[in-house]
């Protein structure tokens, strides 16, 4: 065996182990793919309304509007080369940045809080947002944003809980609980006065002290008054702030007589703001291939995403949402003449 041969039959083993090691080494990125998608016009598994009212004549007419969601690669689990090739072949599919979806110096327990937070946050603005698209202002107030597992407050208050009074003092702002609780660096009873679905209540926590500073456990934000009360019986186990448009066209279409869809399928995606802007979201083009999955005839897309979707050719029709208030004109247009001119990106 010449000297040539042998080092063929030496280097090919390593070469292909080289290539297996290289295959499976973990990389700095994540993935998106499409995720389910959710009518919440419809009803869940023990059928009752995902849209809920109290206090207000509701309309339940045909038609799904439906929020889109992206599935990211877990916490943790960075691609190898070979994972990051194949999903990178699959048009339906993103490579990103793993820091992008999972930010440094995060949990996993910090994400799905964070995300349970911007979930609810995103539910009391659309449900502001859709009062006021049908002619119903709707006072600002502070409110519960989260309560800390086995915290001080565990049981007695709950996220969505509208701070009136802390210790007989008016709550204004943010600010007003957090200085309040500060002065109980003796342990002593915080006294809270709220608004829980339409009932005063008054509650008693005794706050932890740590290092002098006293807490409570909860995380507080700006919510807002409703003058009736509209539950929207969301899985759980979706997070995030990205179904904020969709939520408020449903709630406008329950709140409304007829179907705001003309009984098609429509679906989208964006975080909406108090005035009712639709700003960026994630997950663009997934969430684009889930509605077509999930037979919708229409998507709504951010301004600012309109790049994102260039150059794409779905079998459904995209339309630009700059607001929520735009997304409801250009809906009605559409349901009276599906081919009549759209905002377009």
């Amino acid at each position: 065996m010449n000297q040539r041969l042998i080092a063929a039959c030496i280097a090919g083993p390593l070469v292909l182990i080289l290539g297996g090691v290289a295959l499976a080494v973990p990389l700095p990125y994540a993935s998106y793919s499409p995720g389910p998608t959710f009518d919440i016009l419809g009803k869940d598994s023990d059928n009752a309304e995902l849209i809920q009212v109290d206090g207000h004549k509701a309309y339940y007419d045909d038609g799904q509007i439906r929020f889109t969601t992206v599935v990211a690669s877990g916490y943790g689990e960075k691609l190898s080369l070979g994972e990051a090739m194949s999903r990178w072949l699959d048009p339906d599919k993103a490579i990103v940045p793993y820091d992008l979806v999972h930010p440094p110096d995060s949990t996993a327990e910090q994400e799905e809080a964070e995300g349970a937070i911007q979930m609810s946050t995103s539910q009391d603005t659309a449900k502001a947002v859709a009062l006021a698209e049908i002619g119903t202002k709707v006072p600002t107030a502070v409110r519960v944003a989260a309560v800390e597992e086995d915290g001080p407050a565990q049981g007695r208050l709950l996220p969505g809980d509208i701070f009136k009074e802390v210790d007989g003092e008016p709550v204004t702002k943010p600010a007003d609980v957090v200085d309040a609780v500060a002065k109980h660096a003796d342990g002593s009873l915080v006294e809270f006065k709220i608004l829980r679905d339409g009932r005063q209540l008054t509650v008693r926590v005794k706050p932890e002290v740590e290092d002098d500073k006293p807490r409570v456990g909860v995380s507080v934000g700006l919510g807002y008054e409703f003058p009736f009360e509209i539950k929207l019986r969301v899985d759980p186990n979706v997070g995030g702030p990205s179904a904020g448009l969709m939520f408020a066209l449903a709630i406008y279409d329950t709140l409304t007589p007829g179907s705001l869809t003309g009984g098609a399928t429509v679906a989208g995606t964006g975080e909406i703001t108090a005035d009712g802007s639709v700003r960026p979201i994630g997950g663009i083009q997934q969430k684009i291939a889930g509605a077509e999955e999930a037979g919708a005839e229409l998507f709504l897309v951010p301004p600012a995403n309109c790049g994102d979707v260039e150059g794409l050719d779905p079998d459904l029709r995209l339309v630009k949402a700059t607001t929520v208030h735009d997304a409801r004109l250009a809906l009605e247009t559409w349901t009276k003449d599906p081919e009549a001119e759209l905002p377009a990106c």
